[in-house]
Parts: structure tokens; C-alpha cells; sequence
């Protein structure tokens, strides 16, 4: 299962016919894709009004990924670990990868702090081929 973040799905809308629209299309019809709940908070704060609910029923059909005590554990765990390796990471960020990482996925995202923590082994990261 591929988590994608905001970066991708951003890049996916602005460049239609785009390599990462190609990609991203291929894997929703592969029922490959899942979509975290911080990205698709994301995604629903920069929309306008008038394109809400074309947007809310397009990603009805994805898996919403959902944080529980077990995720914010996870990845209270991860702070200390990463910080002492000198590295920082964002509450989204890290919500996104615990949540890709409960279900053994991989992110796909624009972002290099997800390279980062692939090199942690945090999470896995996706490369499109």
C-alpha cells in the first residue's frame, strides 16, 4: 500500500498529465493508494469552496488512515531516537509516516524529510519508476 502525501497529490492536480498524475491514477486504480488523514486535512484546507464535494466523493473510495494511541506512541518514540541522530521532523510529517508504518506501506512524497526517515528506518519510501 502506497500512503501519498500532500506534495505528490498537489504536483498530481497541477501538472494533469504529469508523470506523477500517471502514476498516482495507475495506483488508485490499482486500489494501491491510501490516504492518510493529516494529507486529506490538507488537501480539503487549501480547496475552494466550489470544488469541496467534487473532492470529498473523488477520494471516497481510498482508505483513510486514522491516528490511534498505538500511532502517537510509535511516534513519540521515534522523537527522541531522531533528535538524538540530530534530526527534527514535523508533527504531520511524522503522524504520516507512523501511520504508513502501522501498515507496513510505503510514503510517496516530494519531501525530502521522508528520505530522511527511510535512512532511520522510520518508514519506507516509494519511488515511482
Amino acid at each position: 500500500m502506497i500512503v501519498v502525501d500532500t506534495s505528490v497529490w498537489v504536483d498530481a492536480t497541477r501538472r494533469r498529465n504529469g508523470t506523477s498524475q500517471r502514476t498516482l491514477q495507475a495506483l488508485i486504480d490499482a486500489d494501491e493508494v491510501a490516504l492518510a488523514l493529516p494529507v486529506r486535512l490538507e488537501l480539503l484546507a487549501g480547496l475552494r469552496k466550489q470544488d469541496r464535494a467534487a473532492f470529498v466523493r473523488a477520494l471516497s473510495s481510498l482508505p483513510v488512515l486514522v491516528p490511534s494511541e498505538d500511532t502517537w506512541r510509535r511516534i513519540e518514540g521515534w522523537i527522541p531516537a531522531a533528535a538524538d541522530k540530530g534530526h527534527r521532523f514535523s508533527v504531520t510529517d511524522l503522524l504520516i509516516a507512523g501511520l504508513t508504518a502501522e501498515i507496513g506501506g510505503l510514503v510517496w512524497s516530494r519531501d525530502a524529510d521522508f528520505v530522511r526517515m527511510e535512512g532511520l528506518n522510520l518508514v519506507g519510501c516509494y519511488s515511482p519508476k
